[in-house]
């Protein structure tokens, strides 16, 4: 009977495909066996989806074959649907079978959060995976062809996008560069459309400098987006939404980008949660079961101030790193390290050659802005595929 201890990771996103590059990179030659359970069989760039949502870039720029990223002699990707965790006796149940651990890696991404908005979840779309953004770009295309064959219905040129944080914003701001094109194309006035952004905080981009939010806001207003901060959505129905003012804004698309909760499989599994996020220690460890890591959007950790760190793909990749580390001292019986985030700064994108960005201690904006978010991409490209993948991906970012 084999002794050697089993690795489980769930998801491979960006915190669980870091997490399998570098335990395939550290873990000797059968010290482990190391199996990665994703539902397709390709990683995604979760930042980049905004762009074929919109119609401004293609799908196949936005992905990559998991088997280009790791060792399949060092670690078995498994193609299936993950249905619950049974902490208790170390199992995983797939859709097709049944996998057991010794120690486990939870990195399963988020799930949208509506925040019992009713009727959010039966009649707005939201931006988290391949085929979601295939349904918006078709849909929106869509909106426009309807649009020609009854000109009364002028709700299918109302856009409604729901949350102005990054998501919003820079889905806002590529459908803002598309309309002009769909427009020409479908041959619409284009002042009959409406691109709506609302926000229930009281500012665009919360969290950001405030003269940076000033000029994204600025550079997207000229491009015809309509902002309304400060406005709670109340309601989403199959007419558009309701405002918390009262205000009912026709519209056949309402997109949700309001948030981002842990997976509601964390929940199930028993773990005390917060919005289905599990409060891990030092070592991203769950309290409790010192051989389950949790990462990404599934975690929640806070900074010095007591603030919990914001779910991003940056942190997620630390974790991932950190992660692997400390399951391999765990195998090897050596002390694990302390998770310490370092934040190299956020960039939003605002459309073609425009950005927003604070890295460094400085703040950057417009083309310069652009530039860095671009670096930013390619060196995640690096990170997970070297020279190859920037060479095969890094023109489309």
């Amino acid at each position: 009977m084999s002794t050697i201890p089993k690795i489980v990771i769930l998801g491979a996103g960006y915190g669980g495909i870091l997490t399998a590059q570098r335990l395939q990179k550290e873990l000797n030659y059968n010290e482990a066996d190391v199996t990665l359970v994703n539902r397709h069989d390709y990683h995604y760039f979760t930042t980049h989806l905004h762009m074929p949502a919109a119609g401004t870039d293609s799908i196949e720029h936005t992905r990559v074959s998991i088997s280009k990223l790791i060792d399949e002699f060092k670690i078995d990707l498994v193609k299936s649907i993950v249905q619950e965790i049974r902490l208790t006796d170390k199992k995983v149940v797939l859709q097709d079978g049944t996998l057991s651990y010794d120690y486990l890696i939870i990195a399963l991404g988020g799930e949208p959060e509506s925040f019992g908005i009713p009727g959010l979840k039966e009649y707005a779309m939201t931006i988290r995976s391949i085929n979601s953004v295939r349904l918006i770009r078709q849909h929106i295309e869509y909106q426009f062809a309807l649009y020609k064959a009854d000109e009364s219905r002028t709700d299918r040129l109302n856009f409604v996008i729901g949350g102005a944080g990054f998501s919003g914003i820079e889905f806002v701001a590529e459908l803002a560069d598309r309309i002009p094109q769909l427009c020409k194309e479908y041959d619409v006035d284009p002042n009959f459309v409406n691109v709506y952004n609302v926000e229930a905080a009281p500012t665009a981009l919360p969290g950001f400098d405030p003269e940076l939010v000033d000029y994204a806001m600025d550079v997207l207003r000229k491009k015809g987006v309509q902002f309304k901060i400060g406005v709670a959505i109340k309601e989403c129905t199959p007419n558009g939404v309701v405002l918390a003012t009262g205000e009912e804004i026709k519209s056949a698309t309402v997109i949700w980008t309001g948030g981002i909760r842990g997976n509601r499989l964390v929940e199930a599994a028993g773990f005390e949660t917060a919005r289905g996020r599990v409060k891990v220690d030092d070592y991203l460890r769950a309290p409790g079961h010192e051989n389950v890591f949790i990462i990404g959007d599934n975690s929640l950790m806070f900074n010095a101030e007591g603030r919990p760190y914001p779910p991003t793909a940056q942190i997620a990749m630390q974790q991932g790193v950190t992660c692997a580390q400390n399951v391999v001292a765990a195998i090897r019986g050596k002390e694990q390290k302390k998770f310490i985030f370092s934040n190299k700064g956020t960039v939003a994108s605002l459309g073609k050659g425009e950005a927003v960005a604070s890295a460094f201690g400085k703040k950057y904006k417009g083309w310069g802005a652009a530039q860095l978010k671009k670096l930013v991409d390619l060196r995640y490209l690096f990170i997970i595929g070297g020279i190859p993948l920037v060479l095969r991906k890094g023109r489309f970012f």
